[in-house]
Order: structure tokens, then sequence, then C-alpha cells
């Protein structure tokens, strides 16, 4: 058997092992999953009026439901890989590495394994937040299928990004408890990005750090695509931005699992 063949056939065994664990105990990801859907009927039931004024849209909530989806959407995102964090850090503290490290497997095909399994576990999130932001108003009517195409390349993309962030998070963490607070900047930079106001009308000693971080360039390239606003530059920062953090995130996961004394 090949060394290709070998890594796909292990990494594909690790694949189903970590959708039954997801299956098995969906607690963690519903938890996650509750802070997006929560902040999108706070922001639209409680502030909306207020926030569509302020972004120009009068009192037409629908204009701010617009506006806030595209950022949602990405901070479903990361608040899902946090579960991959947690996940990985159990499986590193509980010996079951240890007697992986034993087997005739290939050894990257633990870390593919769940890679793959939270950009699928992303994407369905994604497609529940959707769905609820669809049912509340949502609506992308000038998008076009190829418009449609990049936006959901874009998702899966930024995904895998986070993902190997992710899983070098859960592995120089000692225990879950501390995956999930490492991992927590992942949930909280969307929150400092222009997800819920355009950053122009943030403090001028602010904007830069909004501006400057991966999330912006995202979220501007998302709302682009599917409502038809200015791109300019943001599509091509959101592709640096995300193969930099997905090599990143893979050379240093890489490396953290090689060298695990546990």
């Amino acid at each position: 058997m090949s060394s290709l063949t070998l890594a796909v056939r292990d990494s594909s065994t690790m694949l189903r092992r970590n959708l039954l664990h997801a299956r098995r105990y969906p607690s963690l990801t519903l938890n996650l999953l509750l802070t997006p859907i929560m902040l999108l009927l706070l922001f639209v039931y409680i502030f909306g009026d207020v926030m569509s004024a302020g972004i120009g849209g009068g009192a037409d909530r629908s204009v701010y439901i617009a506006y806030i989806v595209p950022g949602l959407l990405l901070m479903t995102i990361g608040s899902t890989t946090i579960g991959t964090a947690v996940s990985v850090s159990n499986d590193m503290t509980e010996g079951i590495i240890a007697r992986f490290r034993t087997m005739a497997i290939h050894r990257g095909s633990v870390l593919i394994g769940h890679v793959i399994g939270s950009v699928l576990q992303c994407i369905a999130s994604v497609i529940l937040v959707g769905a609820v932001a669809v049912a509340i108003g949502f609506r992308s009517t000038n998008a076009t299928a190829l418009e449609w195409i990049a936006a959901f390349g874009l998702l899966v993309l930024f995904a895998m990004a986070l993902t190997w962030i992710a899983v070098g998070m859960g592995l120089i963490s000692p225990n879950a408890e501390a995956a999930s607070n490492n991992a927590m900047p992942l949930i909280l930079l969307p929150l400092l990005s222009s997800a819920f106001i355009p950053t122009d009308t943030m403090p001028g000693w602010f904007q830069p750090i909004a501006q400057y971080q991966p999330f912006t360039p995202a979220i501007e390239t998302l709302r682009g695509l599917l409502l038809g606003s200015e791109i300019g530059n943001n599509g091509w920062l959101t592709i640096a931005w995300s193969l930099g953090l997905t090599v990143l995130g893979y050379y240093w996961s890489k490396a953290k699992f090689n060298d695990d004394p546990k």
C-alpha cells in the first residue's frame, strides 16, 4: 500500500471517529452555536432599529439584518472551531494519542481527521445560522450563482485556516478548559471587527485594530459577494490571511504534535 493510500485510508478513519464523537456528544457544538444565534436575535430585535439608523438605513430593520449576517456567519466559524481545540486537547490528555502512536497508522491522519471534521461542522453550523437569518428576514437577491459559489469557497477556506489555528491551540493546552480559554480570541475578534458596525464609526485609535485583523476583510468580502457592496482589496486580503493562517497553523500543529511528550 502506497504512502498516499495509507494516509487517505487512516485520515478517513479518523474523520469518521471525530464525526461519531460530534454526533454522540453534540452539546459542545450546540452551546457554541448559541452565541452567534443569540447575538443575531439580540441585535436584530433589541437594537435593530437604532443600529439600522446608525448605518444610514433609517428605521428599516431589514437593512441591519443584511449588514450583520455576513459577520455572524464568520463568527459562527470562529465559535465552532473552539470545539476543535477542546477535542484535540482531550485527545492529547486522555491517552488515546499514546495508543495511536503505537499503531501502524499514518502519523498525520489524527490531525487531518480533526481538521476535516471541524470544517464540515463549521459549514453545517453556518447553514444552521444562515437558516435562522433567512427565517427572520435576511435576503440576498442580487447575488449571482458565481458569487454564491465564491462565498461558499470563502467560508470553507476561512474555516480551514481557523481550524488549523484551533488545532495548534488544543495541542499546547494542558486540559480542555485551557483549550477553550486559549481559543477564545477566535470568537472575540469578530466582536472587534466590522461585523456589527462600520469601522469608520469607531474611535480613531481603535480603527486600526478593527481594520488590520483577519475577520474584517473576510466579512467585507462576504458582504460584497452576498449584498453587492464594494469589495476592493478585501478579497485578496482575505485569501492572504486565510492561506497564511493555514500554513502557520499547519506547521505549528505538526511541530507540537511531533514533539509532544505525552
